[in-house]
């Protein structure tokens, strides 16, 4: 088992006043090198936008961006014509292709909103740019894992990638287990919330564990927990 194991506060963090945000990988001006990105994943920030802040129109293309917001409304508008709202529960996904604009707005003038931006790169490039966003039932995950995100498991939102995005709150003390869909995939576990254990290391809140080489491991709950697993291919 090959492992990475990634402290809250070791996060790079920028404060731009309405953008508070830390990198788990490089990304804008943070860079370290043994950070760059985990197999296919290669963006996890974890953002809080100030009231009315946000993001003016910008580009992407051949990237799968994955939007978990975790307090507040954010508001997304794309030159595909989607102007949407995404909300606590709500995952958003876009296949950039052959290349979007987007821009992303807290809808709150006084409340902040948290939320994570996930990249990962491309199954295939030059797709059709895609859109979707899906609410999911957090009493579902309840001591069992959630499909968020995946290239085909029912009930989930599709990714142009064979990587799964998983979601569990798991009661304190109870134990479960995770399966990778195939050995030449890795998981990276960051927790969004509680003390949990992973083959042996401790995880906080904001936390992240890289395993690969593994064809599957065990979380404990120390206390009330809120994981997502991200399984990506290595290469």
């Amino acid at each position: 088992m090959k492992s990475i194991h990634h402290l809250s506060g070791s996060r790079g963090h920028s404060n731009y006043g309405w953008l508070d945000t830390h990198y788990t990988f490089s990304f804008a001006n943070y860079y370290d090198p043994e950070r760059v990105h985990f197999g296919m994943l290669r963006v996890l920030n974890d953002d809080l936008i100030g009231g009315g802040g946000g993001f003016d129109l910008h580009p992407h293309d051949n990237m799968e961006i994955v939007t978990i917001v975790l307090e507040g409304d954010l508001e997304h508008k794309d030159n595909m014509g989607h102007t949407m709202v995404i909300r606590p529960g709500e995952v958003q996904v876009m296949s950039a292709g052959t290349g979007i604009l987007h821009s992303e707005y807290n809808k709150s003038p006084d409340h902040p909103v948290q939320l994570l931006q996930i990249w990962v790169f491309p199954g295939k490039k030059n797709i059709t740019p895609r859109y979707d966003q899906k609410a999911f039932d957090p009493a579902a995950r309840r001591n069992r894992w959630q499909v968020l995100v995946s290239p085909d498991a029912p009930g989930s939102l599709r990714l142009n990638q064979q990587t799964w995005f998983s979601r569990i709150t798991l009661d304190e003390s109870r134990t479960t287990g995770y399966t990778l869909h195939d050995e030449r995939h890795g998981a990276y576990i960051f927790i969004l919330d509680g003390q949990t254990e992973v083959e042996g290391f401790p995880l906080e809140k904001r936390d992240g564990l890289g395993l690969s080489d593994v064809p599957s491991f065990s979380l404990k709950a120390l206390k009330k927990s809120e994981i997502l697993v991200i399984e990506v291919p290595m290469q």
